[in-house]
């Protein structure tokens, strides 16, 4: 394909065997997802062991399915990109194995791609236009970040949260609540039913002019408020605590978003993880940004989620700007964002 060049990107972090052919960084020409979900419901969560064996399963299969539905072949392929990390290590192991194999077979470039970083380029891929900086709020199952991307693969940290991410929050709830897993969609649908000022749950904003976040106190609120009215006998509305949980949570990051923009003086806004799938978050946080006059974008629903496609993106900015990985990159589950 003369003229441009094509990404083939993996990603298995988790619970998603993810492979996608992306041109130029923001063309998605495939981008195929095999979901673990049903598997690990019966589970209340994700079983790592269950998740690697299931990626090795998964993986030539989607990929053969990827270059399929992207009317392309290997020797088209002008580099691989692959999530290394954060992430489930059995699980990163597979897609980063794969990868190497497929780099040294072709002999093309490897681009080792951190999964945070993949999250803020699905943006990328949604919005065309789309160009640093601006302030990102990061929120997935495992992370909940506030950061300043500077320009491309330059982040300023601003806040992280110290104990439980907003989407772990989120699926610990819905458990002590019985809903299922995964647990943030059940809320977010629940939440529409019930009256979100009905319990006062805490909001916690930390120590004066702090971007960090904590919901762990929220998440005991919330049990503690269960436990009692179970021990009283008195009837629980699960539409209303669902509902009041949520808008506590949102309150927060909504909140220190918009004032992360106004510290950094910055007028754009960005939303990407798991957790901005959340209808109530993109709801609250579009009303505040057309209040204080900042722009917002986040991704479609099926970019909010993990995929291939965030890390293809992420992958061509890393190679453009001359970075290449060896055969012994190796995957690191605690990677933090802006590390190479």
């Amino acid at each position: 394909m003369e003229g441009s060049l094509i990404t083939l990107a993996l990603e298995s972090s988790c619970d998603e065997t993810s492979v996608a052919v992306v041109r130029n960084g923001r063309e998605v020409l495939s981008n195929i997802i095999s979901s673990q979900v049903d598997l690990h419901k019966k589970f209340g969560g994700v079983v790592p062991e269950v998740a690697s064996r299931k990626h090795i399963e998964n993986i030539s299969c989607v990929i053969d399915e990827a270059l399929e539905e992207a009317n392309i072949t290997f020797k088209d392929v002008d580099m691989i990109g692959v999530t290394y990390g954060p992430g489930l290590v059995g699980a990163l192991l597979v897609g980063l194995s794969t990868a190497k194999a497929l780099a040294y077979s072709l002999n093309v470039p490897l681009v080792g791609v951190n999964h945070i970083e993949g999250h803020i380029y699905a943006n990328f891929i949604e919005h065309k236009e789309l160009k640093p900086s601006f302030i990102c709020l990061i929120v997935s199952g495992g992370h909940t970040h506030l950061v300043h991307m500077k320009d491309y693969g330059v982040y300023e940290v601003l806040g992280k949260t110290r104990d439980d991410a907003a989407g772990e929050a989120f699926d610990k709830v819905a458990r002590a609540l019985g809903l299922g897993y995964p647990g943030g969609p059940l809320i977010d649908n629940l939440s529409k039913k019930g009256n979100k000022e009905a319990i006062n749950f805490p909001r916690t904003y930390l120590e004066d002019k702090s971007l960090d976040f904590s919901f762990s106190g929220l998440k005991s609120a919330v049990l503690n408020y269960l436990n009692n009215n179970r021990q009283k006998g008195i009837e629980i509305s699960v539409e209303d605590v669902a509902a009041s949980f949520q808008q506590a949570a949102i309150d927060v990051l909504v909140d220190k978003t918009i004032t992360a923009a106004k510290r950094c003086s910055v007028k754009k806004i960005v939303l990407a993880g798991g957790v901005a799938a959340n209808s109530g978050l993109r709801e609250l946080l579009t009303a505040r940004c057309r209040e204080e006059g900042f722009e917002l974008k986040y991704p479609s629903l099926r970019l909010c989620t993990d995929n291939a496609a965030m890390i293809g993106c992420a992958a061509y900015y890393d190679y453009i700007k001359g970075y290449r990985a060896d055969m012994y990159l190796n995957a690191v589950p605690n990677l933090k964002l802006g590390d190479k």
